[in-house]
């Protein structure tokens, strides 16, 4: 195991285990309601949750599967799906909304129905940014809303993204509930003992939950193999990246000097693409894969 890790008292969170073993279980429940509620600032106050199937597939034999990591629905009977988002997708928006169609259509009722239905939020903690040109802001509530009056048209279908890349607060600038939880989620791997500043109870649990050497040897094996698999994912996209960054570059400044700089550059972008697409399907990445890393369609990448 890599020396990093051995050294690693708490679970990472990024992780699919690590983020189930917190969020996604009946006995951590307690950690997934604080959460939401942070999240939610007293505009919504959530009592109790009850942890519904997380695959769904959809109403034509075309339509792909949906696999949620955590969904829930509340005591209202309010729907919340919980996502964490290790890589940045070309189609990020898109794949929100449709999520957000399940827990929608899954409330049509057999026989005479009146459209009525209850709220869906979907949240994303994003590990990359989304918003490059907002520096600092990173907590993203979207709703859908009239143009012209600014106002809130449809208030039961929320998206909430978190930017976990912005959020550098440290321990003794935290303030209140929310920025604790961003601090652990953003955090936790690397600590080594629970921060003075996370006293309330919830923490206690969640540290309890989080250590390492309290799994079992069947849940640090399975934690093993989702580490193992989230580093292999960061290495690889980081790898293919860089290499497909310096061999476009130089093909495109090539280019730029017989056709002209501008049009030059733009063909080394176009060439980055494809030479790093070209790099994860070596590696063995599925298409679906690549394009979320390149933003190719499937018949470019059949093409590299």
């Amino acid at each position: 195991m890599n020396n990093d890790y051995q050294r690693a008292r708490y679970v990472n969170p990024y992780t699919d285990f690590g983020f189930k073993k917190l969020f996604g279980t009946e006995m951590n429940k307690e950690l997934l309601i604080s959460f939401i509620n942070s999240l939610f600032n007293g505009k919504e106050v959530v009592k109790d949750l009850t942890y519904l199937n997380t695959e769904h597939l959809g109403a034509r034999e075309l339509d792909r599967k949906a696999v949620f990591d955590v969904y829930c629905e509340n005591e209202k009977g309010e729907k919340i799906l919980v996502e964490m988002q290790k890589a940045e997708q070309q189609f990020f928006k898109d794949r929100s909304l449709y999520y957000a169609t399940f827990p929608i259509r899954e409330q049509a009722e057999r026989g005479d129905w009146d459209y009525s239905l209850k709220a869906v939020y979907v949240i994303g903690i994003l590990n990359f940014n989304i918003d490059d040109d907002n520096g600092s802001y990173f907590h993203h509530e979207v709703q859908l809303t009239d143009q012209r009056t600014q106002e809130v048209f449809y208030d039961k279908l929320t998206f909430i993204y978190l930017e976990m890349p912005k959020f550098n607060k440290t321990e003794e600038e935290l303030d209140g509930m929310f920025e604790k939880w961003l601090f652990v989620l953003r955090n936790l791997s690397r600590l080594l003992e629970r921060p003075q500043a996370l006293q309330e109870r919830v923490f206690t649990k969640l540290f309890e939950a989080a250590e390492i050497a309290k799994f079992t040897k069947t849940e640090y094996e399975a934690y093993e193999e989702s580490l193992k698999v989230y580093r292999d994912w960061q290495n690889t996209i980081r790898t293919a990246i860089n290499k497909g960054l310096a061999e476009g570059r130089e093909k495109g400044l090539a280019e730029g000097l017989e056709k002209g700089l501008e049009k030059g550059l733009e063909k080394g972008k176009n060439e980055e693409k494809r030479i790093i697409a070209r790099n994860l399907k070596a590696l063995g990445l599925t298409s679906e894969q690549i394009q979320a890393a390149t933003g190719l369609s499937a018949q470019e990448i059949d093409r590299v």
